[in-house]
């Protein structure tokens, strides 16, 4: 738990948990009150906190983070409340009964290890939480019965209470760091469905905070095994660029040639994708070219890859 605690107050460190909530800091901050459901009760049959007890964790986890460096206020930073550690309205709450429901060694062949290229392309794992959690939320066998679930809020309420309940489970069997892995992984693909402009908040970063590459250390820590390619010197796209106000044929073009040269590399998965359009872009701001030429030149992130399925 120690090393998710740590990258959790890392990810959400005070000057940049607000520019990165939806990408890094939220996501991991949520991954965190995962696995703390999942191991709070782990020596019981339990999934879930109780209620009398759940206000003074949450409490304790939000200050324990603030007293390491992270943004005090990340309860309301990503709209998380301590309720989400009691299972809500998921009437599955205790292990006997979850195995009972769900067929937990489909849901594990799935999820155990969750494979961050296929995953976003080809869910595998993300259906089988869905699958788990209509099971223990009672949804399927009203969807068996061929009647309207989707319409009615108390419905989707208690499965989303349940995946969480799935999530606590999944905690309880791994290890912390397995299960934050995938659990981040999951994150990043419900991300590039959602947001077109995730990697926006990463090169606002290195906009609004930085000279130079240096000041986010957990990310630049990572980047050795998570993005293993070679960063030419851009010259001639720092030359086209640096002093361009409105959409350039010729720095767009010299900017699409690059980009086309760094996807020749490898393959680029979702989260490398993300991370490359970051550092190219502090590459650009330190070669004086103040203007986001991704906006100018609508480079999207999926440019990057040539995956094809990363928005």
């Amino acid at each position: 738990m120690l090393n998710i605690t740590g990258k959790t107050t890392s990810d959400c460190s005070l000057p940049v948990a607000a520019l990165v909530r939806n990408v890094i800091c939220c996501p991991q901050l949520g991954s965190l009150l995962h696995i703390f459901q999942g191991y709070y009760s782990i020596n019981s049959d339990k999934l879930v906190l109780r209620n009398a007890v759940v206000n003074d964790c949450f409490s304790d986890i939000v200050s324990i983070l603030a007293s390491r460096g992270a943004n005090s206020t990340l309860h309301t930073v990503c709209s998380v409340k301590s309720s989400i550690l009691t299972g809500g309205s998921c009437p599955v709450k205790d292990v006997n009964t979850f195995e009972k429901m769900v067929n937990t060694s489909k849901l594990f062949e799935a999820c155990s290890t969750v494979d961050p290229l296929k995953e976003c392309c080809r869910p595998a794992c993300q259906p089988a939480i869905m699958e788990a959690a209509l099971q223990i939320s009672g949804t399927q066998m009203i969807l068996n019965e061929n009647k309207n679930v989707f319409g009615k809020t108390n419905h989707i309420e208690s499965i989303n209470d349940c995946k969480g309940v799935v999530y606590s489970y999944f905690s309880r069997k791994l290890p912390p760091d397995v299960a934050n892995t995938a659990f981040r992984i999951l994150s990043a693909c419900k991300v590039n469905k959602g947001t077109v402009s995730m990697y926006l908040a990463l090169f606002n970063i290195y906009f609004t905070y930085c000279s130079g590459c240096l000041c986010y250390p957990s990310l630049r820590c990572e980047l050795a095994w998570i993005l293993p390619l070679e960063f030419n010197q851009p010259s001639e796209v720092i030359k086209a660029c640096r002093n361009v106000a409105a959409p350039s044929p010729s720095c767009c073009s010299s900017l699409n040639t690059y980009i086309a040269g760094i996807q020749k590399q490898m393959l680029i998965t979702n989260k490398q994708a993300i991370i490359c359009a970051t550092i190219f872009g502090s590459i650009l701001r330190k070669g004086g070219v103040m203007t986001n030429v991704y906006e100018l030149c609508d480079v999207d992130l999926k440019d990057f890859s040539i995956q094809g399925c990363l928005l």
